[in-house]
């Protein structure tokens, strides 16, 4: 059985917009987003696709920014190998099982649908971190601690003092980030 989300974030200050349709079937999970908003001090347009197994690993990830000739094509085999768009490997990513867009609250969802985390326990992660509108890719230590299952978790940075609690809703698709989104969809 098929099913489909459909979910809209703002940003903090509200001056930014995203919608994402999560389409998710038994074999596979797919978000295409659309973001308008900014990153670092910069104004950007861009869209990402992120495709997923039935268990919540990441398998690709497709980004782009509108007005850029880049694009961001990565896959995964599900288990921390990563490759470019040319087959080509990338071991600076290995072990990295999920994705993490700092401009989207959806990739949050990646690792608290996976790990299925019971209230009390942590999980330390590496992430394959990617920033828009400088398409810089690299690997992000990262901690997820369930405070109340498919409700609250607590997100931090393992390389800064970044910390946040973030609510979710049943599916796991963050309805408050605090400073940064809000669901209003």
């Amino acid at each position: 059985m098929t099913r489909t989300i459909v979910a809209r974030w703002q940003d903090w200050a509200g001056e930014g917009l995203q919608h994402l349709v999560l389409t998710e079937a038994p074999a596979q999970i797919v978000a295409e987003a659309s973001v308008i908003g900014a990153e670092e001090g910069e104004r950007v347009a861009a869209s990402f696709r992120i495709q997923c197994d039935g268990a919540w690993r990441t398998r690709r990830l497709q980004a782009s920014v509108l007005g850029d000739e880049r694009r961001i094509d990565l896959t995964s085999d599900g288990e921390g190998t990563w490759h470019d768009a040319d087959g080509r490997m990338l071991p600076d990513l290995a072990g990295a099982i999920d994705v993490d867009l700092p401009l989207t609250p959806f990739t949050n969802t990646l690792p608290i649908r996976r790990l299925s985390l019971r209230a009390g326990q942590s999980a330390d992660l590496r992430v394959v971190y990617v920033i828009l509108p400088a398409f810089t890719i690299s690997v992000d230590p990262q901690r997820y601690t369930c405070l109340e299952p498919m409700r609250r978790y607590r997100y931090e940075s393992l390389d800064s003092d970044f910390i946040r609690e973030v609510e979710v809703d049943a599916d796991g698709l963050v309805v408050t980030y605090p400073d940064l989104f809000r669901r209003v969809l």
